[in-house]
C-alpha cells in the first residue's frame, strides 16, 4: 500500500491539502513497518486545488492521503481519484502511517470552522451543517 502525507517541510504532517506542494510517500507491506519510498515536490498549477481532475496526477499512485487539514472539494477530488483522505493532529509523518495502519491514527485538531470552510469549500470533520 502506499500513503501520501502532506509535508510542506518534508519534516511535519501540514494542512492545506488541496494547495499543499510537497508530500512524502510512505510504503507499506503487510507485518512491516512503513517505509519512506519517496518525496513529490508539486509545480503550482499541479496542486489539487488547481489540478485537472479528468487528467493524471502524481498523487494517483497513492490509496490513502495523510494531511492536518483538507476541505470538502479536497476530499470529494481525492475520491474521485480513488484516494481515502486521512484527516489527523499527528505531526510526525512516519508515525502518522504507522498509526493509520494499525487504526490508531489521532483525530484531527480542533479548527476554525468559518475559514477553513471558507479556504478550503468546507471541511471535511463532519461538525454541523455543510
Amino acid at each position: 500500500m502506499r500513503i501520501a502525507v502532506a509535508s510542506q517541510n518534508f519534516e511535519d504532517v501540514t494542512g492545506h491539502a488541496g494547495m499543499a506542494r510537497r508530500f512524502i510517500i510512505f510504503s507499506a507491506e503487510p507485518g512491516q513497518p512503513p517505509r519512506e519510498a519517496k518525496r513529490i515536490e508539486l509545480a503550482k498549477d499541479q496542486t489539487i486545488h488547481s489540478a485537472d481532475p479528468e487528467a493524471d496526477h502524481p498523487l494517483d499512485e497513492v490509496e490513502a492521503l495523510i494531511a492536518s487539514s483538507a476541505g470538502g472539494g479536497f476530499v470529494s477530488r481525492m475520491a474521485q481519484r480513488g484516494v481515502m483522505t486521512v484527516i489527523t493532529s499527528e505531526t510526525n509523518p512516519a508515525k502518522a502511517v504507522a498509526d493509520f495502519l494499525s487504526g490508531k491514527l489521532a483525530a484531527p485538531a480542533p479548527h476554525d470552522h468559518d475559514r477553513d470552510h471558507e479556504e478550503e469549500g468546507g471541511c471535511c470533520c463532519g461538525a454541523g451543517a455543510h
